[in-house]
């Protein structure tokens, strides 16, 4: 997972300011730190986000919003 495909996955799953604001605000449990400061950090992004689709109990259709199967499209 890229940086990109984070923010986008942020932005699909929660919303543009939602999802910026939880990125920013909530304390991630298993990195111990926000989203923001644990990209900032170096934590990969995957990493990042795994941690925040599972302290928001998120849905395993929205934990993998950011694989775009190009094969579908065809």
């Amino acid at each position: 997972m890229k940086h990109s495909e984070f923010w986008s996955a942020v932005d699909t799953v929660f919303g543009s300011g939602y999802g910026r604001s939880l990125t920013q605000d909530l304390v991630l449990p298993g990195i111990g730190m926000t989203s923001v400061d644990a990209l900032e950090a170096g934590v990969a992004p995957r990493d990042v986000w795994g941690a925040l689709c599972d302290e928001t109990d998120r849905s395993d259709a929205d934990r993998w919003v950011f694989r775009d199967d190009t094969r579908r499209r065809r």
